[in-house]
């Protein structure tokens, strides 16, 4: 059982080492608090990537709505933070002056920063869940009442139109009633001779405003009818816009129901107190800038002299070899020069030399010759 627990623990510490970026072959010839130091950095490396693929699941979660695709992108995601980490921690080399470390580790620290803000702004969406979906609820209502009047001002001016000239034809109807109850009651006074005439009985007088009565009573039954069809067609569209604007009202409130995506979150996140908000991302800051930091702080250890001396044998050895080449192409260049110098004072190769030379221009005066014949004709 112990064995089992140490080589876990011997494990554990070299993936931690790893994470660290740290020449895992120096770090066994180092102390133990060399060691412990390294796993300490690779461990927050890690476990900064572990957050990382969190945080990045449940952003790509509300985008894709996919547990398989959040899953799948937010692991990349996560590599990508953990690569990114250990090359910034592994990129910070102790030097004997600090103002040139700071100057080193300046960009990296600004992409430690980077890395905190993305890295915690889905957390953040996820932490205050609860009070995010209260703000989006109230912007959900106020996008629903918002849809709803701007539909009913693209209707309003047709439905007043047919509802004011169903108005105009009932009062068309209700005036001619009031112009036929008036000769109804004409006549019937000039019957009982309380009007007009004022004798009693039914006379010429009687006959002609019955006459006249009866005239508006038919237009009245007319008049009626028509208005009834003119009415009845005109509520058949005035009920089809109605049921368009319901329709219209439904067919778009999925889209408002639906606004909850990454970026409606962020905004809902930016509408809450920013104090809560701005503590985590402290946190998360942190926790990125922890090994750089740690990494400034800490004096010039047994691993940084080991590696430094190594660097430094590399660099005499690749020296050494430029300066044997810069030797050989010296030496070589004077050989050169000198076999040259001899050779050009031999007699038989000058002849030599000067046979050839003389063959090529005899040839180029044959052909010269040649072509000029051909020319000429």
């Amino acid at each position: 059982y112990v064995i089992c627990i140490t080589n876990y623990y011997v494990m554990l510490k070299k993936f931690f080492w790893m994470c660290s970026g740290a020449d895992t072959d120096i770090l066994q010839t180092t102390s133990k608090a060399e060691q412990i130091k390294f796993a300490g950095i690779g461990g927050t490396v890690f476990f900064t990537a572990i957050m990382a693929f969190i945080a990045s699941s449940y952003a790509l979660f509300t985008v894709f709505d996919n547990y398989y695709s959040a899953i799948f992108f937010g692991l990349v995601w996560g590599l990508l933070i953990f690569n990114l980490d250990r090359f910034i921690v592994s990129t910070i080399k102790k030097q004997d002056n600090k103002w040139r470390e700071i100057w080193q580790a300046t960009p990296r620290i600004i992409l430690a920063i980077i890395i905190a803000i993305v890295i915690s702004k889905p957390l953040e969406m996820k932490l205050f869940e609860k009070e995010i979906n209260q703000v989006l609820l109230t912007q959900k209502n106020d996008l629903t009442l918002a849809n709803k009047n701007e539909i009913a001002n693209q209707f309003t001016p047709e439905i007043i139109k047919l509802q004011t000239e169903i108005k105009l034809l009932k009062q068309d109807v209700v005036l001619k009633e009031t112009e036929t109850n008036g000769l109804y009651e004409t006549y019937i006074a000039e019957a009982e001779g309380r009007k007009g005439t004022k004798l009693l009985g039914k006379g010429p007088v009687y006959k002609e405003k019955r006459e006249k009565h009866d005239a508006a009573l038919s237009e009245l039954i007319q008049l009626k009818a028509a208005t009834k069809i003119k009415i009845t067609d005109k509520e058949t569209q005035l009920e089809a816009l109605n049921s368009q604007q319901q329709k219209q009202v439904i067919t778009t409130q999925p889209i408002i129901d639906s606004f909850d995506g990454l970026m409606a979150r962020v905004n809902a996140l930016n509408k809450l107190p920013w104090l809560p908000s701005f503590f985590i991302f402290l946190l998360f800051l942190a926790i990125e800038t922890s090994p750089i930091f740690s990494k400034l702080i800490a004096p010039k250890g047994e691993y940084d002299i080991k590696l430094q001396e190594n660097e430094n044998s590399v660099k005499s050895w690749v020296a050494q070899k430029e300066n044997q080449r810069n030797q050989l192409l010296i030496t070589d260049n004077t050989l050169n020069e000198a076999i040259y110098n001899d050779l050009a004072k031999e007699e038989e190769l000058y002849n030599y030399k000067k046979q050839k030379a003389r063959e090529i221009l005899q040839m180029q005066a044959d052909d010269f010759h040649k072509s000029q014949k051909r020319i000429i004709g």
